[in-house]
């Protein structure tokens, strides 16, 4: 966990009473880190015991101490686990443990002009696009997100989304202390819930869609859509940035407890729109209408019609930053998405070959809408569920591939526990199966069916995982990248 070089320190008596904490085993003392992984703490650190999906983190108590946790923080049924170390015991460790790390930290995501993206699809291309278009003017900027985070140009591996409270402040503060301006980052739904971002505050927050996922998490959509809206009140932010073109967002837009500006690809009445866009063989040209009367004419070279809501949603950003509409105009060709979105393989092969992200019903027919407009050939796609998550969307992906694929070939995403046959059996219930369709358990295999069955103007597409860089199956998980198995297959090809 990467921390600031500038010691901190915080007495916990001063938790306690931050807190209004119950004490065990107390005893007057400073710490000077906060660590919710027990092999991440460092001597003299505070220890948060969370309550987990399978096990509780009080159980980690002496291996943090062994670490040279000094201290813990809990909740009643972690403190029974907490024999000897000083311990704060709360009714939720997970709200409290964010608390405290803002305030151990000094709250670094307010002192630098952070900048928030929610929605189901797109958080990764948004906040990456922003990153970009700042640190092209000149502004030193940080980055926080599901592919990797950044502070500058130093890049560092992400586990999640939006980091556990601990990690994200103590990653803000080394930001802050970098002389960062910028903080842009995603924020999941999860996060949210899991009360991840208490005590955080954002100068702006974006979103961008809503469709479904993460129902084995939120059980329906008004909780899924509860939990997005949340983000969009005084408590974390101060001006929201809303794409009116789904009915959620629409509802969003009307319902935000803080002011919003509306951005549409479709609604002329919104603050931001398109008044143009012309599809090319490079991308798109467009012209862009926003606040102030801005008129902002570029072009793009990225495809499909969810990047340009994605682009838009940057560049209003950006320009409500300060970002001068001339400097967007000059930069925004050269902006590209995130890893493993939309990503191109190329080894010379005569069809087209990407990496997609998509695992949402929304984001397949949405990618595969994409690549059927540049692509004169055949679709060839490639798809997977992924284990122990929102079951109740694997049906409507199936059938989103079989719709728009001219070959749909059904794989192995990240089992994890489950039977990858019964994965695949929900995926196809709803699908007619026509030869070369086929299902492929073996993910490789099923890459390497799909190059082989290509052929000069068709595009093969594999999505699911985009940029992760492993399968996990019970529990190991091996090393696996959709770029390079879908590169190999190629080159076995040619």
């Amino acid at each position: 966990m990467l921390r600031p070089f500038a010691p901190f320190t915080y007495s916990l008596t001063e938790a306690a009473e931050l807190l209004s904490a119950e004490k065990k085993n107390f005893s007057e003392m400073d710490f000077t880190g906060i660590a919710h992984i027990d092999s991440d703490v460092e001597v003299g650190d505070l220890f948060l015991a969370f309550p987990g999906a399978k096990t509780h983190g009080a159980k980690f108590i002496e291996s943090a101490k062994e670490h040279g946790a000094i201290a813990v923080l809990t909740d009643n049924a972690g403190a029974e686990f907490s024999k000897s170390l000083p311990t704060l015991i709360v009714k939720n460790a997970r709200e409290a443990g964010a608390m405290l790390a803002t305030s151990f930290y000094h709250s670094p995501i307010r002192d630098l002009q952070s900048i928030g993206i929610t929605g189901t699809n797109g958080k990764t291309t948004v906040s990456t696009l922003l990153y970009q278009i700042f640190m092209q003017v000149g502004r030193e900027s940080g980055l926080i997100g599901t592919v990797e985070s950044r502070i500058g140009v130093d890049r560092i591996s992400s586990k999640r989304t939006t980091p556990e409270a601990a990690e994200l402040q103590a990653l803000a503060a080394t930001m802050r202390e970098r002389h960062m301006r910028h903080l842009v980052m995603e924020v999941s739904s999860h996060s949210i819930e899991l009360k991840r971002l208490i005590g955080s505050h954002f100068a702006i927050v974006g979103f961008t869609n809503l469709s479904q996922d993460h129902l084995d998490f939120h059980q329906d959509m008004e909780s899924y859509f509860a939990a997005k809206s949340k983000l969009f009140t005084h408590e974390y932010a101060e001006l929201g940035f809303i794409n009116i073109d789904s009915i959620y967002g629409d509802r969003l837009f009307k319902s935000a407890a803080i002011p919003t500006i509306a951005i549409s690809r479709f609604n002329k009445e919104a603050t931001w729109h398109f008044t143009e866009i012309t599809a090319t063989s490079f991308g798109a040209d467009f012209v862009i209408r926003g606040n102030d009367g801005v008129l902002i004419e570029s072009k793009t070279p990225m495809r499909g019609s969810f990047n340009l809501d994605n682009l838009l949603l940057a560049t209003a950003i950006a320009y409500e930053c300060g970002v001068d509409p001339l400097e967007l105009a000059s930069i925004l060709p050269s902006l590209f998405g995130a890893p493993g979105r939309l990503e191109s393989i190329n080894v010379g092969q005569n069809f087209s070959a990407l990496v997609d992200y998509a695992h949402s019903p929304d984001a397949v027919i949405n990618v595969l809408q994409a690549v059927r407009e540049f692509t004169t050939g055949r679709v060839i796609s490639v798809l997977g569920c992924g284990g122990d998550r929102d079951s109740t969307k694997r049906s409507p992906m199936g059938i989103a591939l079989a719709k728009g694929s001219d070959i749909a070939i059904f794989t192995s995403d990240n089992p994890r526990s489950e039977s990858p046959e019964s994965i695949l059996s929900q995926m196809t219930a709803d699908v007619e199966l026509v030869p070369p369709s086929e299902i492929c358990i073996d993910r490789k295999e099923a890459i390497l069916r799909a190059v082989n069955l290509a052929t000069a103007g068709d595009t093969v597409i594999v999505l699911g995982k985009g940029h992760e860089l492993g399968q996990e199956v019970n529990g190991v998980v091996t090393p696996f990248d959709d770029r390079i198995e879908l590169a190999l297959a190629i080159e076995a090809k040619k």
